[in-house]
Parts: structure tokens; C-alpha cells; sequence
């Protein structure tokens, strides 16, 4: 058994490889790394001897730990050995690389690799993506230790295991992960955004298509607009369509917008006429008003209603719609009259009706109004929305104050919606 207890990677790169003699064949330069059961195993080390390479199979290795590395062939036995482009490295693929800690919602990258003896071979059971790996690479894990100890502290193992890790293949740029789906769903939003724009757009599309629908239209909503319309142009259009019709109309506009007017229109086709509808009205708008920062996702009830029957109502429609500021008071015709806080709502006599708790003197936008005039009443009068109402009086949307947020502060992300 020619692996003795467990070992990492750099604690044999560059040792001295012995024949049966004792003489140098040469120094441990990579790994060649294959699929094994149930773990990657080394297929074959490759040495470095007077800047020529060999090759010696695993089954030649008579010795293997951080101690020692010796083989049963001598230096005439030792097969030069010349890079295929099927063979995946160790060190030139593995090392270095970055993969996607889900328990830790970040990008890291594979300091060092973790192997043990399984039934006479060298087996990869995980990635070092920590400091200890970093440290032991430099030569300096032990004596990092030492001066941590005066201090009472010491280094921790950051080890991921290797049966998350997806199937390697050779010259890869990043290493992905087989996340479990639950796993990957329990983490925010904007950690998985955030975690699929720091991997490759490939790797990228490959995590976003394991996501539930929920979680891909909640993490696409927190993407950058480029990379939303390269995950959505990934897809297929129904997946899309799943995906776009879970979000809110003015954050689907906005997807829609960025991509290829052919790509929207089939992927609007595949979207319920109601909320197909609802989407291209928003994309009727002009950017930078604010028709373009609304959102015609709102709750609007009857002013004759009683304050009872609305509460029962707020019940069921507020788990069907995200923006839940205030509840707007409508005529019979859906013109706003008032508008009343979910404070005053709860705290009302249930009798009374609507028309008698709701306040008359609100600020309303058209939707041509420019976005900065939006912002500004927002500000002023400490609004969390903002009634967009067209010539005649009709609530037509709100503009929310996170879209305020999101549109006004960062220039560099603001979006340029277009018609499709």
C-alpha cells in the first residue's frame, strides 16, 4: 500500500522521487488525475529530471507520503513523458482554481488538496480553500502554528470535501461545485447572484439552471442587466417564461429590454396574456420617467368597502404581490381617491369603510414625470411609493422606493429600457 495516512498536495510537489536503490529519479512535478470509485485517484505522478519529464503509473510507486517517495523501477525503466490534452493535472488544473463554497455564499479558490490511501490508491476526499493551505504551500504552516500558539489561537482547517466538487475536466478555468439544490436555495438571493458572477458564464448557467423558480427569478433580480440576459439567453423559452413571470412586472420589463427583440418576443409568448400584458405596458414607457420606474404590481380596493372586508382581502392578495406599502383607494371607475397606511388599516374600526380612514391629500406623478421628480417627492414627504396616475385621474402603477434607490444612486447600473 504505497500511501501510508493522509497527506496535501504541496507537502510532495518538487520532493525527491527514489528508485529501489536509493539513486534520484528526479522531482515530483504533477499528478495525472482519473476517475475512481468512489473518489479522483492518481493514475500516474509525472517527475522532473534535468528539465525532462517521465511518467511513473501509480502501480509503480512503492512509497507515497510526505516523507518519502520511491518507485519499483530504476532510471532506464522510466518512460519521458509528453502532455496529452485528455489528461487532467493536479497541479496545472486543480490548484489555483476557484471554486463555489455554498456554505460560506462566496467564491474561493483551491489553495491545496487533500489525499488519503483507499484500498492501495491515492484518493482526492477534498480541497483546501483556507489559509493553512496557502501557508503550507509557502513552507510556512508549522511555523505559523508556533506563533500562533504564544497567542493562544491556532489555524483552522477550511477544507471542502470532494464530493461536491463537479467532474473535473482537463485546462479548465474555474472549478464548479455540485451544490445541493436545498443548499444552494437556503442562501440569499444575492449570494447566489453574487456567486454566479464571480465563476465562469458557462459555470455561471449551469448553477442557475439547478435553481428552483423562485430562487432563479429572486437571484436573477439581484444580477447585473448583462448577466441577466446571458443567463436568460441560456435558457429555453418556456424556462425563461417560468422564470420571468415569477418576478415583478417592472423588474421583468427590464430583463425583457436588455435582450435581442426576437428573444423577448418569443419568451413573452410563453407568459400569461394577463401578466404578458402587464409587462408590455411597462415597456411602453420612456427610460428615465416615471412610466419607466414603475411597477403596476400594487393593492387597490373599493373606497365602499369595509375596513374588515379589506383586511381579509389584503390576506390573500399580499402574498401574491411584493411591493405592499399602502393600500390605494379606488371609485368605480379605478380612479384614486385616497390612499391609506397598512398602520391606519389595521387599527380602524373593522365597520368603518375605506372612504371614511383614507387620506385625501397625497402626491401622485404622471408617468412621463422624470425619474429625478419622482426621487425628489419621495424624499421630501418620507414615502415608501409613489401613485402613478394618468391625465384623468387612473392608477396606472407606483414607483417604489427601492427602485428609486436603485435607479438614482448607482449611475454605472442605471437601465435603458427599450421597447419590444
Amino acid at each position: 500500500m504505497p500511501l501510508f495516512g493522509e497527506l496535501f498536495l504541496s507537502e510532495v510537489i518538487k520532493k525527491p522521487v527514489f528508485d529501489p536503490k536509493g539513486e534520484v529519479l528526479g522531482k515530483m512535478k504533477d499528478a495525472i488525475v482519473i476517475k475512481g470509485d468512489p473518489l479522483p485517484k492518481i493514475a500516474a505522478i509525472i517527475i522532473d529530471r534535468k528539465k525532462q519529464l517521465y511518467r511513473i503509473k501509480w502501480e509503480d510507486i512503492n512509497i507515497f507520503n510526505k516523507r518519502i517517495i520511491s518507485s519499483y523501477l530504476n532510471a532506464d525503466s522510466v518512460r519521458s513523458h509528453e502532455f496529452n490534452e485528455d489528461d487532467l493535472l493536479a497541479v496545472r488544473d486543480i490548484l489555483d482554481k476557484q471554486i463555489v463554497d455554498a456554505n460560506g455564499a462566496k467564491v474561493v479558490r483551491v489553495n491545496d488538496i487533500k489525499l488519503e490511501g483507499y484500498e492501495g490508491e491515492a484518493v482526492f476526499v477534498a480541497v483546501d480553500v483556507g489559509m493553512r493551505g496557502i501557508l503550507r504551500r509557502l513552507g510556512l504552516e508549522r511555523g505559523s502554528e508556533e506563533f500562533l500558539r504564544l497567542f493562544n489561537s491556532s489555524l483552522h482547517f477550511n477544507l471542502i470535501s470532494w464530493n461536491y466538487i463537479q467532474h473535473l475536466k482537463p485546462k479548465l478555468k474555474t472549478i464548479a461545485l455540485t451544490v445541493p439544490r436545498q443548499m444552494l436555495s437556503e442562501l440569499h438571493p444575492a449570494d447566489i447572484a453574487d456567486i454566479i458572477s464571480q465563476i465562469s458564464r458557462d459555470e455561471g448557467a449551469h448553477l442557475f439552471k439547478d435553481l428552483d423558480i423562485e430562487t432563479a427569478a429572486e437571484a436573477l433580480s439581484e444580477m447585473e442587466p448583462d448577466m441577466q440576459a446571458d443567463i436568460i439567453n441560456s435558457l429555453e423559452p418556456e424556462k425563461a417564461a417560468d422564470i420571468i413571470e415569477e418576478m415583478p412586472p417592472d423588474e421583468a420589463a427590464d430583463v425583457l429590454s436588455d435582450l435581442p427583440t426576437e428573444k423577448a418576443k418569443e419568451i413573452l409568448e410563453h407568459i400569461e396574456k394577463e401578466e404578458a400584458e402587464d409587462i408590455q405596458e411597462l415597456l411602453g414607457h420612456e427610460e428615465d420617467t416615471a412610466g419607466g420606474l414603475m411597477t403596476n404590481e400594487f393593492l387597490a380596493y373599493r373606497y365602499d368597502i369595509s375596513v374588515k372586508e379589506a383586511i381579509e382581502k389584503f390576506r390573500k392578495d399580499a402574498e401574491e404581490s411584493e411591493n405592499v406599502y399602502y393600500i390605494y383607494v379606488i371609485d368605480d371607475q379605478e380612479k384614486l381617491l385616497g390612499v391609506t397606511s397598512l398602520r391606519e388599516l389595521l387599527i380602524a374600526e373593522p365597520d368603518k369603510k375605506l372612504s371614511e380612514i383614507m387620506e385625501l391629500k397625497m402626491k401622485t406623478v404622471t408617468p412621463d414625470a422624470d425619474e429625478m421628480v419622482a426621487a425628489e417627492i419621495i424624499s421630501k414627504y418620507n414615502l415608501l411609493a409613489l401613485p402613478v396616475i394618468d391625465g384623468e385621474g387612473y392608477l396606472l402603477g407606483i414607483v417604489a422606493i427601492d427602485d428609486i434607490l436603485d435607479r438614482v444612486l448607482p449611475p454605472a447600473a442605471k437601465r435603458h429600457r427599450r421597447k419590444v
